[in-house]
């Protein structure tokens, strides 16, 4: 997989030129449909930060490269069902999918039954897209909130993927006026097409994939 190391540090210096301070850019790279042999040369060039969009995929083969990576971080970036939430809250260390109320309770039960600290991120649908997950943004702030005082969720930021179609500025600009009135600390925006625009409206994360890896 040199083609995909060589991806990986040409977005990587994308990243570095476009973001306003060093460092403050986050890249997760979406290795979902892709094996452990395609994901591991990328790890061996020193990335850490991955996501995947199905719980069942992604226990096939991140449990044996986390335990010779112990410092990977993964994300889970597609939709999340509610009896998945076990599986989910064991396995990844970021969850960025919530979207509904029966999903914060069931990750709420699940972090506080298995002890574990997970990052969690609201999925905001900005293109109010029927076929799409998340949050409409009319309800975005007042869900975080409920998230915090009845869940007891720690939401630590919001998450969109714009409709294909349209130009994708406008929904990054509305996930960041988003995240301040939910007073959030990350914004999670921007794909392998768009990500240096995302940046330029406040990406603290970019979700890669084909830019690194290839077509699937």
């Amino acid at each position: 997989m040199r083609d995909a190391v060589q991806q990986f540090f040409a977005v990587k210096a994308k990243i570095a030129a476009a973001e306003r301070d060093a460092g403050a850019v986050t890249l997760v790279a979406v290795s979902k449909t892709f094996d452990a042999a395609d994901i591991g040369p990328v790890i061996e060039a020193g990335q850490r930060v991955f996501g995947e969009n199905r719980v069942q995929e992604a226990q096939g083969k991140w449990p044996a490269l986390k335990e010779d990576f112990a410092d990977i971080e993964l994300h889970l970036i597609g939709p999340l069902q509610s009896n998945k939430a076990k599986e989910a809250v064991a396995l990844f260390d970021v969850i960025e999918t919530v979207d509904r109320d029966k999903i914060a309770a069931e990750l709420a039960r699940e972090i506080a039954r298995q002890g574990r600290a997970l990052k969690l991120y609201v999925q905001v649908n900005t293109g109010s897209e029927p076929q799409k997950a998340g949050i409409e943004p009319r309800d975005a702030v007042a869900f975080v909130a409920r998230c915090r005082d009845v869940h007891g969720l720690a939401i630590e930021g919001l998450m969109c993927i714009p409709p294909a179609d349209e130009n994708p500025g406008p929904h990054f600009a509305l996930l960041e006026k988003l995240g301040r009135e939910a007073g959030v600390a990350k914004l999670s925006m921007g794909m392998s097409g768009d990500y240096e625009t995302a940046i330029a409206f406040g990406a603290t994360s970019v979700r890669v994939g084909s830019a690194i890896f290839g077509s699937r």
